[in-house]
């Protein structure tokens, strides 16, 4: 009587993971991510995306924000979680200059783990 209850606990917790996953990436703006070969799914639990569309527009989590604001929403998601993935998905006709002003504010607001977020190139 317990197997299958195990079975069912074990399949609704990959059900879950599996969401968490995609609903992350369906929280952003729309952005055309440039190809790598080497390209993998970040599975950490505390993600937080940061987007930079093709026009400039920033986007933290949900919330369309200016560049200057930056360092304030990612101090406050590092006081909740000091191990915060931060993944920035810059959309390939972005200028890297802006993509690189992200990273760069990223890196001096004290993050330590930053991810480029990449489409699988086949």
């Amino acid at each position: 009587m317990i197997i299958p209850m195990i079975d069912i606990m074990l399949f609704l917790l990959v059900f879950f993971m599996v969401s968490s996953i995609f609903m992350v990436q369906s929280n952003t703006i729309q952005v055309n991510l440039p190809a790598a070969s080497q390209a993998k799914r970040d599975t950490r639990p505390n993600i937080v995306p940061v987007a930079v569309a093709a026009d400039g527009t920033l986007q933290y989590k949900q919330e369309t924000i200016g560049l200057h604001d930056l360092p304030a929403k990612v101090k406050e998601s590092l006081l909740t979680d000091a191990e915060t993935v931060f993944v920035l998905r810059g959309d390939k006709k972005t200028p890297y200059e802006n993509v690189v002003s992200v990273l760069d504010v990223l890196k001096r607001s004290g993050t330590r783990h930053v991810s480029i977020a990449t489409e699988r190139k086949e």
